[in-house]
């Protein structure tokens, strides 16, 4: 019989074997979280974000549609984290690839992010953001084309929502240092420089932001400087953002003191304006409105700004030797920009204004080569009409200029579409008005239709004189000019022109002094001697109505009558060739000892005409003027309105005068106060007057053939 012993337990038999297999497991997992810090740990050692550089550069360029590089990339994680990027570069977009510097670079663009406070729900905050040695290239070409417009969303509903809803993160402190941007703008003929750098806060201020101008601006050397408050001030809407700066473009001279509101949104100012140059059209690059010549001017106001205008208010200074002053509003939400200004002087020179007129302002006027024209043929020089639509008044108080006898001034002017519409240009002289208004509309080759009225009533005649020292009388002047035509000068307007002058001058004292000062003719004496017309004479009337067609004046009256002899005229002058062909012939009123000339023919150029008088030219002349040279005439019946009063020599003025004036407007009562003694035209051809009496006027006009028979007799019996 045999036994059987138990076996001896194995180690790796039921629970003696698991203290083993622990270890093992624990050894494993400890190796491969050994391996893994160790992998961490040597992945940190070699860690560079610049692996980064590529994915950065690759989503740049597609985003901005131009290159975009960066040299190396920093991050440091925390709570705050702070990330930048050096050696940013922004290359030109296409079409552009010729500019010798990048659209935008940076020595190096940090950003701090507080992460912590986005995480919790705070929103996004940047406590830093810190450029050093930005620079920018911005380029516009005369085509329209520029460098930087950039490619938006072709979803409309998307960018509607994106700009609703975006709010601009909490920004702490912003450094910008040896800032560069330069400014190329083809159509502004500008390239220039802004230069911008921050400073640290000093002696309790917030710091400042500082730009500098230099280049060229509008042709003109630019130079500025410009302090204005710390930059996180601009997103502040509560606290007003301060600027003081100064500005040279050319002799132009800017200065800005002030605060402005929320400059984000940019909701007012209180801001001090000084502008001061030798010119005031040269402001338009600046202003970007249209203003005329000016002589030196400097003017001091208060800028403010409201949701539809720019108002410059309140503002005075001088122009020239006139002072100047009021408030102008800018819209520019209106295309084109909308101007008004309400101007007015105390006391104005009529020089200082030429430039309005299309003349050299100013007393200083250069010399320019005497012209071969008797009217002034220089272009007429009107700013920018289509830059801006414009209403404009202006009153003078008080005109100081001894050469122009006038009182006081007052203007209204309207600008639209390129149209000049001038309400009216009114002057007071003594009891009297001269008043103007005229249209001036654009045409081709850089003329205008031109529309124009002058109208002169009641002025008198010695405010006219006053420089003449040997001048006496009380006269009174009173009628109207009329044009219609195209040109760009006076010259071509009035040659080119239609229209006429009516004017009537009431006992216009002496006629020697008188007379050549009227007709703006350089015959002096010699006309007056030629006449008959004794010296020292005195005026008692003197009536022209002269038609315009076609750029020839012709003669439907001319009149001018003293104490003791009656002159008339008929004949043309043409502006074409700046000729005239005038007869005149002179008479006694009464029986006189001496005997007058015949008539007296004056042709050739205006400006040295050739004077015959004498029979030599009796059939020619005598053929042409008719009754009126022979005899007085007997068209002159008491019918033109002048308001003169009972008396008048003008009461026998010459009816088609009021009937049909050349200047297409009758006189009225233009050349005195009080009602006229002299019936309305409709009375006179019934063949009463005033006083209820019969007025016989045969009309009657003579043949050639008749008139040299009667001045044949009237040339035997002397």
């Amino acid at each position: 019989m045999s036994s059987t012993r138990p076996r001896p337990a194995s180690p790796s038999d039921g629970h003696a074997t698991r203290p083993g297999k622990r270890h093992l497991i624990l050894k494993t997992v400890g190796g491969v979280l050994g391996t893994l810090v160790a992998a961490i740990v040597i992945l940190i050692l070699v860690w560079q974000w610049d692996w980064f550089v590529p994915y950065i550069d690759r989503k740049g360029t597609a985003a901005l549609h131009r290159p975009v590089s960066i040299a190396h990339l920093h991050v440091g994680l925390g709570f705050k984290t702070t990330v930048t990027v050096d050696d940013l570069k922004i290359g030109q977009p296409e079409g552009f690839e010729k500019e010798k510097d990048d659209f935008a670079s940076a020595k190096a663009i940090t950003v701090t992010v507080d992460v912590w406070r986005y995480l919790t729900g705070g929103g996004l905050s940047l406590p830093l953001i810190r450029a050093d040695t930005p620079k920018g290239d911005i380029v516009s070409l005369l085509n329209g084309t520029n460098n930087y417009s950039f490619a938006s969303s072709s979803d409309p509903s998307s960018q509607t929502s994106s700009s609703s809803t975006t709010t601009l993160p909490k920004l702490g402190k912003i450094e910008i240092n040896d800032g560069d941007i330069r400014l190329a703008l083809a159509k502004l003929k500008t390239d220039m420089h802004v230069l911008i750098h921050t400073e640290e806060p000093k002696n309790g201020d917030d710091g400042h932001l500082v730009i500098d101008l230099k280049g060229r601006y509008a042709q003109a050397p630019i130079t500025g400087h410009i302090v204005g408050g710390a930059l996180l001030g601009l997103t502040d809407a509560t606290h007003p953002y301060p600027i003081d700066g100064r500005l040279a473009n050319g002799p132009t001279y800017v200065t800005l003191r002030g605060t402005v509101d929320d400059p984000i949104h940019f909701q007012g100012t209180n801001l001090a304006l000084h502008f001061a140059g030798p010119d005031m059209a040269l402001l338009y690059p600046l202003t970007g409105v249209p203003i005329p010549q000016t002589p030196a001017y400097s003017v001091t106001g208060n800028l403010a700004y409201s949701d539809r205008a720019i108002r410059f208010q309140k503002f005075e200074g001088h122009m020239g030797s006139s002072d100047i002053g009021g408030d102008i509003n800018v819209d520019p939400h209106q295309k084109p920009i909308f101007v008004e200004a309400a101007l007015h002087s105390h006391s104005v020179d009529l020089a200082d204004l030429g430039g309005f007129i299309g003349a050299q302002p100013g007393e200083a006027k250069k010399a320019e080569p005497a012209s071969a024209r008797v009217l002034p043929d220089k272009k007429i020089n009107v700013p920018k009409l289509n830059a801006a639509n414009v209403h404009l008044t202006y009153h003078g108080d008080h005109i100081r200029n001894k050469n122009w006898p006038l009182d006081n001034i007052d203007a209204e002017l309207n600008v639209r579409e390129g149209a000049i519409d001038l309400k009216h240009l009114t002057f007071a002289t003594g009891t009297g008005t001269i008043s103007a208004n005229a249209t001036l509309e654009p045409t081709k080759n850089e003329q205008f239709h031109t529309r124009f009225r002058l109208d002169v009533s009641r002025l008198p005649l010695s405010r006219i004189m006053t420089s003449k020292d040997m001048f006496q009388g009380e006269g009174t002047i009173g009628g109207h000019v009329t044009l219609t035509s195209t040109g760009n000068s006076v010259a071509t307007l009035v040659e080119n022109g239609d229209g006429g002058t009516t004017l009537v001058l009431d006992r216009g004292g002496d006629v020697t002094a008188l007379l050549p000062d009227l007709l703006g003719l350089k015959l002096g004496s010699a006309v007056l001697s030629v006449l008959g017309i004794p010296d020292r004479s005195k005026l008692e009337c003197l009536v022209a109505d002269l038609p315009l067609k076609d750029g020839i004046v012709h003669t439907n009256s001319m009149l001018l009558q003293t104490g003791t002899t009656r002159t008339m005229g008929t004949g043309t002058v043409n502006f074409h060739k700046d000729t005239l062909d005038y007869a005149v012939t002179t008479r006694s009123i009464g029986p006189q000892i001496l005997s007058l000339p015949g008539a007296v023919h004056i042709f050739g150029s205006m400006k040295s005409p050739t004077i015959l008088p004498g029979a030599e030219l009796l059939g020619r002349v005598a053929a042409s003027v008719g009754l009126g040279i022979v005899f007085p005439p007997a068209a002159l019946i008491p019918t033109i309105q002048l308001g003169v009063g009972k008396g008048s020599a003008c009461e026998k003025a010459i009816l088609e005068a009021n009937e049909h004036p050349a200047a297409g407007i009758a006189p009225g009562k233009t050349t005195g106060a009080g009602p006229s003694s002299v019936p309305h035209p409709a009375q006179a051809r019934s063949g009463t007057h005033a006083a209820g009496k019969a007025t016989k006027t045969p009309h009657r006009r003579l043949s050639p053939a008749e008139v040299r028979k009667a001045w044949e007799k009237k040339s035997n019996s002397k």
